[in-house]
């Protein structure tokens, strides 16, 4: 039962206050400040009116006073209790951020130290028939960090090692410090009685498209000797109908079964099949009467980490029932600052905007939280794989204390239980970046003293899941592997050569270099790396224009002011203007900024993206950093805070695309045509490369016979780049391959840099309909490049944006909103590069 209390929050210097007084039931509160649950203090403030929103100018600075502050929350409910019951009552908080202390009717039932685990106490002697009350005290993090001794390294502040919190909190290079407190999580109380099922861990052994064996492990608290107890355990299709089904004895606490399944429907990512989903239902029976069960969904399929490859070749793969997935995805952080109060809606529009562009796996970033249970059900539903780091990012942690160890061993113990059955669920890793970054700050004498933390990621964890989860691969950090931790020749790889000018190759033992230059951060240096899987790399672009209008004072937005600079969190924002300065020239206004930093991103990932698909025989999968916002600030992702996707999102929905046409292509080299086909069917049919000026006329034509077996690249062949323009300028034109007998997505390419071409003023016709919800835009007489649609409103869905229109294009763009109300076309505005 989950309680809606009536809750209230205030707040006291830390230790003023004694803690029985406040939290006596009849303690009066009325004059405390109504809260919402879950949720979290920043947000209650802000809803209230009591503090100025943090996200606004530099307001942010202004609530730094909430994390030096003890804060309250007491909350009311009713609750049925029959005295003569042999009941047990548990009550469960599902989230506490993070150093709680919580009274149930004036009683103090224990205490919590990690905000990433739910915490549960037994209220069965406490709870009382009627009326009830809860109260919870949070202390400030200060009081538990300030007498610890602190580490050489922990990236952005130094207190955070020993807070079992989420990472980001404490502000990291995309966004602001924002020490969030508060109870986070739903509250519930758990009624049973004889006996309850702790866990249920469902796992497929084997399949095929005739029988699959579905091992099924249950474990049991009885609170009763001398029972009989056993389980009947269920497994429904989606039409309802039971299709394999066992009863088993209980021994002890424990009960396994082989479920066995004729002519399985297998789950899948949405690119290749259908995420196909059962329910599980486990009753439990206690001397014949039902006294617990459990519902759950089941995706029946398996899932490996390719370590080696069939001809014994290095590789990291993951194989989907057999079959070699190519990772099309992103890293995704945390969806909002204030964790508790973003709402289920935020995690589903992300997810379907990650599936419509065509992405199949999304990487949980150690520096957040492990997700909310909406998003790995919408993964679940949705065909989107999950890979899932451990909370510990970029820092030293205390391996050596007791105290620290057993609160991590019982978070991992939770967190595994809690996710293990999810059919995305693809891979457990370590950290990130740890012991790629304590090689490289030890090499060059940032770090003198040992690695500590290593004992988490390569002993603590690896222990935990050999008890808890033998159904999916663990890998140690991310990067990891090789002569470096961040080698292209073993495991995965980081590639921040792009952007932070990350010099490479390099080994263990090497002091690192950085190149801030042109031809150090740009993106051609995607070309250079044959990595087996990239699961970070990219680079910043603006968030859109109504994003950053409505959180920027007036008079402030503009190329290089204070507050646009504010935006950005990154160090060293040079960066940002060598990637224009090299891609776009340097923007002269805010409108430029926004343009050329959207352009270079998008370009350039798109660049880095089609290398590596090209090189599918050996790479085998793209995460890049990152899909979302936390906070409407300037920075990697593709998705601004507001939910309006970059001029990189439109790029990756062509560039993801299951069938991909791209041309290979240096200044003066051959243009090299390439089919990349990542579904499970084989593809024939003609593609066409076309060299057309600006003005529309073609130039030059060649076309090859494309027969394209399932999931390879097949290169065509190549065109001598003088032959391809025919006397014209290569700053003149635009190369574009199309395919005819399969649904590959036509591909433009240039062949300079955008700063070199010679383009002509665009004149665009531009017709909207608000009652179609579309505008439908002409390029007039030559090339428009970069097509931008604008809305002043946020959470706006285009079919397209940010594209090209060939001379007398016509492009039918549909406008909607998420939950499919009408989109006011009011302040809409059309422009293009030229």
């Amino acid at each position: 039962m989950q309680i809606s209390a009536a809750w209230k929050l205030q707040h006291f210097p830390a230790g003023q206050m004694k803690p029985y007084e406040l939290a006596t039931p009849g303690f009066d509160d009325r004059f405390w400040i109504t809260a919402k649950v879950p949720g979290d203090v920043h947000s209650t403030l802000i809803e209230r009116n009591i503090i100025d929103h943090p996200y606004f100018g530099h307001n942010d600075i202004k609530s730094r006073w909430i994390e030096d502050e003890e804060w309250w929350y007491r909350g009311q409910f009713n609750y049925e209790v029959t005295a003569e019951s042999d009941e047990r009552h548990e009550l469960i908080f599902e989230g506490l951020d993070t150093f709680a202390t919580v009274f149930v009717n004036g009683l103090e039932v224990g205490s919590t130290h990690n905000m990433m685990m739910a915490h549960a106490f037994d209220v069965t002697r406490i709870v009382r028939n009627g009326w009830n009350c809860i109260a919870v005290k949070f202390d400030p993090l200060r009081k538990h960090h300030e007498q610890k001794e602190l580490f050489q390294w922990s990236s952005y502040t130094k207190e955070r090692p020993w807070i079992r919190k989420a990472a980001m909190n404490f502000g990291w290079d995309w966004g602001p410090r924002m020490v969030t407190v508060g109870i986070w999580g739903a509250v519930c109380i758990e009624r049973k009685s004889v006996a309850k099922l702790n866990s249920v861990f469902a796992r497929t052994a084997d399949a095929s498209k005739d029988e699959a064996t579905v091992l099924i492990d249950v474990e049991v608290k009885a609170y009763s000797k001398h029972l009989h107890i056993d389980c009947e355990i269920i497994l429904l299709d989606q039409a309802g109908q039971r299709v394999a089904e066992d009863r088993v004895a209980v021994e002890g606490t424990n009960a396994s079964v082989d479920l066995v399944l004729n002519s399985p429907q297998l789950w899948w990512t949405h690119d290749l099949g259908q995420p196909y989903l059962y329910e599980l239902q486990v009753n439990l029976f206690a001397d014949g009467q039902m006294v617990d069960s459990s519902r759950q969904t089941l995706g029946i399929r398996t899932l490996e980490l390719e370590l080696q490859d069939e001809r014994d070749n290095p590789s990291f793969a993951f194989l989907l029932n057999g079959v070699k997935v190519f990772a099309k995805g992103a890293n995704w952080i945390p969806v909002d600052h204030f964790i508790g109060s973003a709402p289920d809606a935020r995690y589903c529009e992300l997810i379907d905007l990650a599936v419509e562009g065509h992405m199949n796996m999304l990487r949980v970033w150690a520096g957040g939280i492990y997700e909310k249970d909406v998003f790995y059900n919408e993964c679940d539903r949705r065909g989107v794989l999950v890979w899932q780091d451990f909370a510990f990012a970029n820092a030293l942690f205390p391996d050596y204390n007791r105290d620290f160890m057993d609160n991590v061993r019982n978070e991992v113990i939770y967190n595994v239980k809690r996710l293990r059955n999810h059919a995305s669920l693809a891979l457990w890793c370590g950290n990130n970046e740890i012991d790629w970054l304590y090689d490289m700050k030890s090499s060059s004498g940032d770090i003198t003293s040992p690695f500590y933390g290593r004992s988490i990621y390569h002993e603590l964890i690896p222990e935990v899941l050999a008890e808890l989860d033998d159904s999916r691969a663990y890998w140690p950090s991310s990067p990891y592997g090789g002569n470096d931790d961040n080698d292209p020749d073993v495991g995965d790889r980081h590639n921040w050569q792009v952007w932070h000018g990350s010099v490479y190759p390099r080994q263990f033992g090497d002091r690192p270099v950085l190149d801030y230059s042109i031809a150090g951060v740009t993106f051609k240096n995607f070309k250079k790396d044959r990595t087996l899987f990239n699961s970070e790399f990219g680079m910043h672009a603006s968030a859109n224009r109504y994003t950053l209008e409505k959180n920027i004072p007036a008079g402030q937005f503009y190329w290089g002011s204070v507050e646009m600079a504010y935006r950005n969190k990154d160090t060293n924002h040079q960066k940002g203007i060598l990637l224009m300065e090299g891609y776009t020239g340097i923007p002269q206004n805010i409108e430029e900024y926004m343009n050329f930093s959207m352009l270079t991103q998008a370009e350039g990932l798109k660049y880095g993206v089609e290398h590596y698909r090209r090189n599918k025989q050996r790479t085998s999968g793209t995460l890049i950093w990152q899909l979302n916002d936390s906070w409407p600030g300037t920075s990697w992702s593709m998705i601004d805070y507001e939910l309006l996707p970059k001029a990189s999102y439109y790029y990756a929905k062509k560039f993801y695309h299951p069938l991909l046409l791209s041309v290979e292509h240096e200044p003066g080299e051959p243009l090299q045509v390439w089919v990349v086909n990542d579904t499970l069917e084989s593809y024939a049919g003609k593609v066409t490369l076309q060299v057309i000026t600006y003005e529309g006329k073609e130039v030059f034509v060649k076309a090859w016979e494309a027969n394209v077996p399932c999931n390879t690249a097949v290169y065509l062949g190549q065109v001598d780049e003088a032959e391809a323009l025919n006397g014209n300028l290569a700053e003149g034109v635009v190369v574009k391959v199309s395919a005819e007998g399969f649904a590959a997505p036509d591909n433009l390419c240039y062949l300079r840099d955008q700063k070199d071409l010679l383009m002509k003023a665009a004149e665009l016709e531009i017709v909207s309909d608000e009652a179609s919800q579309t505008v439908t835009i002409t390029a007039m007489g030559t090339l428009a490049r970069m097509v931008k649609i604008d809305l002043p409103q946020g959470r706006v869905r285009f079919s397209d944006n940010y594209f090209d229109l060939l001379p007398n294009e016509i492009r039918i763009i549909q406008i909607s909103h998420p939950e499919g109300i009408p989109v006011s076309f009011a302040g809409l505005s059309v422009s293009a590069l030229n």
